[in-house]
């Protein structure tokens, strides 16, 4: 190790850095462990945690569609829950991956008013049911926006669950993981635009977007001119720029150092693939007790706006696989404060060579369809200061004072502050 780098870093970060390393490892362990005690012993176990855990903590009983939706093993499921379909259908980026993208109907309802085509995208290491999974049909926007005669699509990133084919790549090889933000947006989003403008027949549709979900529009409208007269309006529903960082202190260190740091801590392919692991060991309520906890620490989110029972079948359907890359674009995004591209330099000694090059940014400034901003007065991931400057002139914005970032897909009260928001935004 050089003593240029001895100098950049203080013995605390080594300490923090450390401590990383103990948590992966430990984690690593403990799961193998686990894995290796005999099904029987493990069941036992985990009745005995649940009775400890119902004897101390009292939980209000769920409601029988709650209980539904958590148990649904796919969008296909969910939607037929609640009477609705989905529909499969499979696009081929310009770079060999095969999306999946899912088209919303309900076949006892015909579409006697047509309203056009909205495209619905969602967050980082989500995927499309993440619009779907709440437990009441009236807060759930893809399903009122059926109901009200638009042609409703939700894409898939990428590697996510519905999304893990390539023509050449195996989910096995580092190859297929080696993407980040501007992959998504230089093919992901106009391919997924094409593919859908074409099977509707529409020459525009509306773009509706969730925290990543937005930065790639953002990007990808920046980068591509054309895309701009395919889409009448883009939605950002908690908006993702440039978030300001993390809560914790030693998190936000973490997260922040150089990214070769996050490389060596979690490889080069699928980011926390043990996350479903946990999710299928851990009692559902507990597992909604770490989910909270986690976003808590990591985001200082109290999500009071979001009920018992809508993070039970909220959060059972809230992870999906992405690339450890996507989310180290996201770190260089956070540490510099600006919306770049993706910066391949990954020097040991964090920015030694940044006087020598300057990574491009997104041109948003560039974007020429309507924009609406629908953002959270509590959620501590947006930077409004800095989108004000970034965006174009035309972009408007709508503050949810008591909104979280999650609060805009589950909030209780979402059928009042967010709908009819967009109900009026989109084109009749």
């Amino acid at each position: 190790m050089t003593g240029a780098f001895r100098q950049r870093i203080p013995w605390i970060d080594y300490l923090g850095l450390f401590t990383a390393y103990i948590g992966v490892y430990a984690e690593l362990i403990f799961r193998v462990f686990i894995y290796l005690i005999p099904d029987r012993i493990r069941e036992w176990g985990r009745r005995r945690v649940i009775r400890i855990y119902h004897y101390y903590i009292t939980t209000k009983t769920t409601d029988g569609m709650t209980d539904t939706i958590q148990k649904c093993r796919n969008i296909y499921e969910i939607c037929e829950a609640f009477g609705y379909k989905a529909e499969e259908h499979l696009l081929r980026t310009e770079d060999n991956f095969i999306l999946c993208l899912h088209r919303i109907t309900h076949p006892s309802k015909k579409r006697t008013k047509k309203r056009g085509v909205v495209y619905c995208h969602h967050g980082l290491m989500t995927n499309s049911d993440l619009w779907v999974a709440v437990n009441e049909p009236e807060r759930n926007l893809p399903f009122v926006l059926v109901d009200n005669g638009y042609d409703v699509w939700l894409g898939n990133n990428r590697g996510n669950k519905y999304s893990r084919k390539h023509v050449i790549y195996k989910p096995k090889d580092e190859e297929f993981w080696n993407f980040s933000l501007d992959d998504m947006a230089m093919f992901d989003i106009p391919n997924t635009v094409d593919y859908i403008l074409h099977e509707t027949g529409e020459e525009k549709l509306s773009y509706i977007g969730f925290s990543q979900g937005t930065a790639q529009a953002f990007a990808s409208l920046s980068l591509n001119n054309s895309l701009n007269n395919k889409v009448n309006i883009f939605i950002a529903l908690a908006p993702a720029f440039t978030p300001r960082g993390f809560s914790n202190h030693l998190v936000d260190y973490l997260v922040k150092a150089n990214p070769k740091i996050m490389y060596n801590l979690f490889g080069r392919r699928s980011l926390f693939p043990s996350v479903t692991f946990w999710q299928n060991i851990c009692y559902p309520p507990i597992f909604v007790k770490v989910v909270d906890f986690s976003l808590k620490l990591l985001f200082d989110w109290d999500l009071k706006n979001i009920s018992a029972n809508q993070k039970l079948c909220g959060y059972a359907h809230l992870y999906s696989f992405s690339s450890v890359k996507s989310c180290v674009h996201w770190l260089q995004i956070i540490k510099n404060c600006t919306f770049q591209l993706y910066d391949d330099d990954l020097a040991v000694i964090t920015g030694y060579t940044a006087r020598h090059y300057q990574v491009p940014l997104f041109p948003t400034s560039n974007i020429k369809c309507p924009i609406l901003l629908l953002w959270g007065g509590k959620d501590t991931l947006i930077n409004m200061e800095y989108m004000r400057t970034a965006l174009p002139p035309q972009a408007q914005e709508i503050e949810i004072e008591h909104y979280e970032h999650l609060d805009f897909l589950w909030a209780d009260d979402v059928k009042e502050q967010v709908i009819p928001k967009v109900l009026e935004a989109l084109p009749n």
